[in-house]
């Protein structure tokens, strides 16, 4: 595919590091030429140095012949902008935009093409600091939870857990499994991490003390499942103190309030105020976040839960680990500098978090060829979770009416599970696959999509590709 990604901070950084390694063309616009000389210096890619909503930039940037416009500066009327003039220049088919304002997303009818035609012409809106609230509450919803990703219209879940000493699992092997969950509860296990290494989850592999264990299951037994890998019945987060009040913080306070007691914390007085005068039951302070005595005073020691949301990665790192040290049971930092997440994990704080991972798995599946319908990355970029739809018939595909041990898949795919027709069927070898599945399968090795793309493809369509 030829893309143009608009802007060359992190979110439009990631995007390109992802796409140069997936044979796709790729060219990068910014106004920053240290930036762009960065990138070019270790990517294979094109950069323009410029305005992004400039139509003459845009030109140089080969917008004639692009597939997909990605606008993802900073500046939410650039990104606006330039996919207008994508849709009026040259008809672009794809046109992403990175939009952050309320004042934007309280408006949906402006983007609603299929209710107005007169909207603008964007076909996906990506808001960071949404999709960072919408995937913390996930995280708040299945207490002790590394990662969750929603599949085939939330009929399954991947939830990634680490195994803690005393869990009913912990020294068993996986096909034993079974015998210890509860009656009627069913999942597939697809991949574990064992000290940053892949293990395959094969019959004969024994889950240990820190593995983080990948699995899917429908969601009302996730909760079952994940108290059978833990020592201790986890209660749900009671008390929640959210460090930072900026969009992410406060949208979050605005949800959590109903059902839970909150503290906000936030170190800029008219932001605080602000807040407080919008927020219903939610307690807001005035303060450093990183204040031990200020932390103590608010009774730090019975927080359940401790979200660092910050704009500043140092400010969430030293809160969270103080907020640990001083008793909270559990810690989720929102740290985008991929060096620090590496050194943090596991070292007090919970869960790290990346604005910019998350932004970028939400775009993934957009830049997968073929019938790929959600496709999300796991452990940082290290693996990729998708859901891929069957077409074609048995004389066009070469997966349907075969059984899944009788096709020759990628080496490092763990098929998880089939979705059809509102029922869901976990994968075994004689699971036969038929026509309109949703087959959903967890991808070792991210350079090996191309191949899952292959597969999947009936012969009638080959040609295009």
């Amino acid at each position: 595919m030829n893309i143009i990604i608009l802007g060359a901070g992190q979110v439009g950084t990631s995007l390109a590091e992802l796409l140069a390694t997936e044979n796709n063309d790729v060219t990068v616009v910014d106004l920053d030429r240290t930036h762009l000389q960065r990138l070019q210096d270790r990517l294979d890619i094109r950069t323009v140095d410029g305005h992004a909503s400039n139509p003459d930039v845009l030109v140089q940037a080969g917008l004639e012949e692009a597939d997909m416009l990605i606008a993802a500066t900073q500046v939410d009327d650039t990104n606006i902008v330039a996919c207008q003039l994508a849709h009026i220049m040259y008809k672009t088919p794809t046109k992403i935009a990175r939009v952050r304002s309320p004042s934007y997303l309280n408006h949906p009818e402006l983007f609603d093409r299929y209710q107005n035609t007169n909207a603008i012409p964007i076909d996906v809106l990506i808001s960071p600091e949404t999709l960072v609230k919408d995937y913390i509450l996930q995280l708040i919803e299945y207490p002790g939870s590394l990662q969750v990703v929603d599949f085939a219209d939330g009929k399954v879940r991947l939830v990634a857990i680490r195994a803690y000493s005393g869990g009913m699992i912990v020294g068993k092997k996986i096909r034993e499994i079974k015998q210890y969950m509860p009656d009627g509860v069913q999942h597939r296990i697809v991949a574990i991490y064992r000290r940053d290494e892949i293990v395959i989850p094969t019959g004969d592999v024994t889950i240990q003390v820190g593995d983080e264990v990948f699995f899917l299951a429908e969601p009302f037994n996730i909760p079952k499942i994940v108290q059978e890998l833990r020592r201790h019945k986890l209660r749900p987060s009671r008390n929640i103190m959210i460090a930072g009040g900026g969009n992410i913080g406060f949208n979050l306070a605005k949800e959590l309030e109903k059902q839970h007691q909150v503290k906000i914390i936030d170190h800029n007085i008219t932001q605080a105020r602000q807040i407080s005068e919008q927020l219903k039951h939610a307690i807001v302070i005035r303060g450093d976040v990183a204040d031990k005595s200020l932390l103590i005073e608010e009774n730090i020691d019975e927080i359940d839960l401790f979200l660092a949301l910050t704009n500043s990665d140092e400010a969430n790192i030293i809160s969270g680990m103080l907020a640990k040290k001083l008793g909270v049971r559990r810690v989720i930092a929102l740290v985008n500098n991929q060096s620090y997440v590496d050194l943090i994990q596991l070292n007090s704080i919970d869960v790290a978090i990346s604005a910019d991972q998350i932004t970028t798995s939400r775009l993934l599946h957009f830049m997968r060829q073929g019938d790929t319908v959600k496709a999300f990355t796991l452990r940082r970029g290290a693996a990729e979770a998708m859901e891929v739809i069957v077409h074609g018939s048995e004389n066009s595909s070469e997966l349907i009416g075969k059984t899944i041990g009788e096709i020759q898949w990628p080496s490092s795919i763990t098929i998880g599970c089939i979705v059809r027709e509102n029922a869901v069927h976990f994968s075994h070898r004689d699971l036969t696959i038929e026509a309109e599945d949703h087959v959903i399968l967890f991808l070792n090795d991210p350079s090996q999509a191309a191949e899952v793309t292959e597969l999947f493809t009936p012969k009638e369509k080959k040609t295009w590709f």
